[in-house]
């Protein structure tokens, strides 16, 4: 397993965001991470990237402990994409998005033909080459997500780390993006909100509640009506695809 979460805990305060969090993501696949707002998803995404420390438990990396680990190695290896990522500065395009390359160079080395092929790539895989030139501040919302995630591709991780990447997208766009998440040969961890998204596009599933794993395992077997009742507190209706392997999630009044 390329990451590994043993036990892990997270408070502010005296209040527990996470507790008794285990998980093993399997490599090459894609593991959803669901869960109501408050439930602790970005925070055990940010301890999963190594952003932070738990205060119990500890995140492996193909066998060591993430927080042993050089700063500059780890983020060779692991790309993350926050909720609202930002950039202050207006700069271009291309710009923000050779960013992802910079764990990759010393201080003294030049840009490399590697480095501009990396970066080409990443913008042709999120469909955002034509703004290339473009400043930041004259982008819309959806598409300062997808150059943040073209920057993370730019990085050449081996594993990919989401924070809900589908915000401020159109649905087409929405689309694309798990499309293309899920068909990298990357380990990724992807929260969302989208229930369908996480049905139709990832291998495997963690649902949070309160801080708590209450469900792992395939979105098969996972997502059923009395799960969604309890935790998302919605009435639904789980039908299937012709090989009975993809739920698909009925919404009902």
């Amino acid at each position: 397993m390329s990451i590994v979460a043993e036990n892990l805990g997270w408070r502010i305060g005296s209040k527990r965001v996470l507790e008794g969090v285990s998980l093993a993501v399997e490599p090459g696949k894609t593991l959803g991470l669901l869960g109501p707002n408050g439930s602790g998803k970005t925070t055990l995404l940010r301890l999963l990237a190594g952003l932070r420390s738990p205060h119990s438990g500890r995140v492996l990396l193909d066998g060591n402990e993430i927080g042993a680990l050089n700063r500059r190695k780890v983020a060779s290896r692991v790309a993350f994409v926050e909720q609202h990522a930002s950039t202050n500065a207006n700069i271009p395009v291309i710009e923000v998005v050779k960013l992802g390359r910079f764990p990759h160079r010393s201080l003294f080395s030049g840009w490399t033909l590697a480095d501009q092929e990396a970066v080409e790539n990443a913008l042709e895989r999120v469909g955002i080459a034509d703004k290339r030139d473009r400043n930041w501040q004259s982008l819309s919302g959806g598409e300062r997500q997808r150059v943040h995630i073209a920057r993370a591709l730019a990085q050449a991780p081996s594993e990919l780390i989401l924070d809900e990447p589908t915000n401020h997208l159109d649905i087409e766009h929405q689309i694309a993006l798990m499309r293309l998440v899920a068909g990298l040969p990357l380990t990724s961890v992807i929260a969302l909100h989208d229930l369908n998204h996480a049905a139709m596009f990832c291998d495997s599933l963690i649902v949070l509640d309160s801080g708590r794993i209450v469900a792992a395992g395939r979105p098969r077997e996972e997502l059923t009506e009395e799960l969604l009742l309890s935790v998302f507190r919605v009435e639904t209706r789980i039908e299937f695809d012709s090989d009975q392997d993809r739920p698909r999630i009925r919404y009902l009044r």
